[in-house]
């Protein structure tokens, strides 16, 4: 039996490639980062605990709430930010005065690190974990154990 983490960063894997689509979350056919971590979801622990309201490119910015974050925080496992760990989702903050609304996967972690995610004008992929992108990751969480 293969650990969930791995299954985790295998089921991210599969879905490099699909298209970036707004609200989506189909492999092959089209998904954002949210969609990514609800298909991820599907492929390793099944049925979805919540699904997602209609949302905007802007969602939550207007009035400054953190609405991902809680999300996350209601079915993920919230970690120390350096309690780094294939499998774990990733939260950021593309923007120091932005809400938190971009997800990814971590995929390998240590002096190779990567993630897999998907955002606007790119397929999902699995990028380099750079300075860059580290200085916005602002939450990591991890899959709920299956029992």
């Amino acid at each position: 039996m293969t650990r969930i983490e791995d299954r985790i960063v295998a089921a991210a894997r599969g879905w490099i490639g699909t298209p970036y689509h707004h609200q989506a979350s189909c492999r092959g056919a089209g998904t954002d980062c949210l969609g990514l971590i609800r298909g991820v979801w599907r492929d390793v622990l099944g049925h979805e605990p919540e699904a997602p309201p209609a949302y905007s490119m802007d969602w939550a910015e207007p009035s400054r709430d953190e609405v991902l974050w809680r999300a996350a925080v209601r079915h993920l496992t919230a970690k120390p930010l350096e309690d780094e760990a294939p499998g774990d989702v990733l939260l950021f903050r593309m923007r120091g005065d932005a809400v938190a609304k971009h997800l990814g996967i971590a995929g390998r972690v240590g002096a190779a690190a990567s993630f897999i995610h998907a955002y606007s004008g790119h397929a999902v992929l699995e990028s380099p974990l750079t300075l860059p992108w580290r200085r916005r990751i602002v939450a990591r969480f991890s899959f709920p154990q299956e029992g």
